[in-house]
């Protein structure tokens, strides 16, 4: 799959038809330089706030504390990541949700371990531009899965999720 802007028209978002809670989600993903892309997931409907999901951030862009780099939870937490494939080749993100416990993976390698219900997780989401939500973000019990799309060339390929049990 390929999401891109061509001729000036976009490609647009691609989303499950299914919404998962404790799913193992596999993809392949190759980002074009200064592209913004995410891998959403618990995307869901807000009562305020909209249309939301926790990402799983692949291109890099620098944020509030490095909240932004590869692999990292967008605009909450950083990524221990210390190898990405360079701009223009194939990595793999892995997302493996379990209650309420995520955790990603990139190329293999666990980058970052959250708890959707700690403490922690309800702190940083006080010093996110998700603050103003209802419910609190990333407090759902299931979601659709979302490859989004900025109007930048990313490529997505070899997508697989998994229901846990």
């Amino acid at each position: 799959m390929t999401v891109r802007k061509q001729d000036g028209k976009r490609g647009g978002d691609i989303i499950t038809r299914a919404q998962y809670s404790d799913f193992d989600l596999k993809v392949d993903f190759r980002i074009t330089k200064g592209a913004n892309s995410g891998i959403k997931y618990f995307f869901t409907k807000y009562e305020k706030g909209g249309w939301l999901g926790l990402e799983y951030h692949p291109d890099g862009k620098l944020g509030r504390d490095g909240n932004r780099l590869e692999g990292g939870l967008y605009d909450m937490f950083p990524t221990s990541a210390k190898k990405v494939n360079p701009i223009g080749e194939w990595n793999q993100a892995r997302i493996v949700a379990k209650g309420s416990k995520v955790t990603h993976y990139l190329n293999g390698k666990k980058i970052l371990t959250f708890d959707r219900s700690s403490q922690l997780y309800k702190e940083t989401w006080q010093l996110s531009k998700y603050k103003n939500c209802q419910p609190m973000f990333g407090d759902v019990e299931k979601g659709h899965i979302l490859l989004q799309d900025h109007g930048d060339v990313v490529s997505f390929k070899n997508v697989k999720i998994r229901k846990l049990k």
